[in-house]
């Protein structure tokens, strides 16, 4: 893994060494589906559309935001129901197949010819169906630590998926249900990256990101079951893909992410340092990954 992690370094130090800079991010807002949905952009190439997790937004990405945008377009879009805007719906459509509409029409709206999409996370699934349901629109696939198992299948490994599931969410899901979003909010990635200390140890930034969107946990737990998603369905994508897990993950998200690795022919398997929240905690080694999968699947960067 060691070898593995200076490899990644090396390519992203020679890729960043010709680096120039980049005006300002800027937050923009589309019409998708009769709502408006949140995105920052920054930079200029191919565009790469990033999908945040569970309770978080766009701001989950500005590790990856600070590698891409000297190269490409970085896009990070904000989930409806998501980021600190009023909810433009009430709470009535709260799913992740609408979610996977919603991307894939922001994808449309671009004009902007196929994307390489990022997902990580409760998103995985959700930047899945995207490439299922609308192959013509995505490049290229990356996820970090995908939040499903529906694929998984063999009945022991899914048992200790979903045991393990539960005590990293069960806190969280039952502070959520009391009311006390402070304590949903707290508790999350701490049950998610396994680690007592996350939340008097990160930055006020990631505090604040998770408190403004504790408050979806209320519609999580009365949205409907995640449209499944079979290892045979995922055999059939054939466009470059990139799967990253932490090395010292917990067992829900190593299965997660070595299930997808197994169902997806070609794909390149990579293990990171760090936890669920790595794309935050320590981004280098993943960043290093998008950025040789982008190289490799031919996305323009910019002039």
């Amino acid at each position: 893994m060691k070898l593995i992690f200076m490899a990644l370094m090396s390519s992203l130090l020679a890729f960043l060494g010709g680096c120039a800079s980049v005006q300002a991010p800027q937050i923009k807002q589309a019409n998708v589906n009769g709502v408006t949905l949140v995105y920052q952009e920054q930079g200029d190439g191919a565009p790469v559309v990033f999908i945040h997790g569970c309770c978080t937004d766009y701001r989950a990405w500005d590790a990856e935001r600070q590698a891409i945008a000297p190269h490409y377009r970085f896009i990070g879009l904000n989930m409806r129901y998501f980021g600190t805007a009023p909810w433009p719906d009430g709470d009535s459509k709260y799913s992740q197949q609408t979610d996977a509409d919603d991307i894939a029409a922001f994808i449309r709206g671009l004009n902007a010819g196929p994307v390489d999409l990022v997902g990580w996370s409760y998103s995985g699934p959700i930047v899945m169906l995207v490439v299922l349901q609308h192959p013509e629109l995505v490049h290229s696939l990356t996820i970090h630590e995908p939040g499903s198992v529906t694929y998984v299948t063999d009945p022991a490994i899914a048992k200790t998926a979903g045991e393990d599931r539960v005590a990293a969410l069960g806190p969280a899901i039952a502070a959520a249900k009391a009311g006390d979003f402070a304590g949903a909010a707290r508790l999350t990635p701490i049950g998610v990256n396994h680690q007592p200390d996350f939340w008097e140890t990160t930055t006020p930034e990631i505090r604040t990101m998770f408190l403004d969107n504790a408050r979806t946990w209320t519609l999580a737990l009365a949205a409907p079951p995640q449209p499944p998603i079979t290892c045979e369905m995922l055999h059939q994508i054939k466009m470059p893909v990139l799967i990253t897990v932490g090395a010292d993950t917990r067992s829900y998200f190593h299965i997660a992410a070595e299930g997808a690795a197994s169902c997806i022919p070609g794909v390149q398997f990579v293990t990171i340092p760090g936890r669920h929240l790595a794309i935050a905690q320590q981004p280098e080694a993943f960043n290093a990954a998008l950025l040789q999968l982008l190289a490799k699947a031919g996305s323009q960067p910019k002039p």
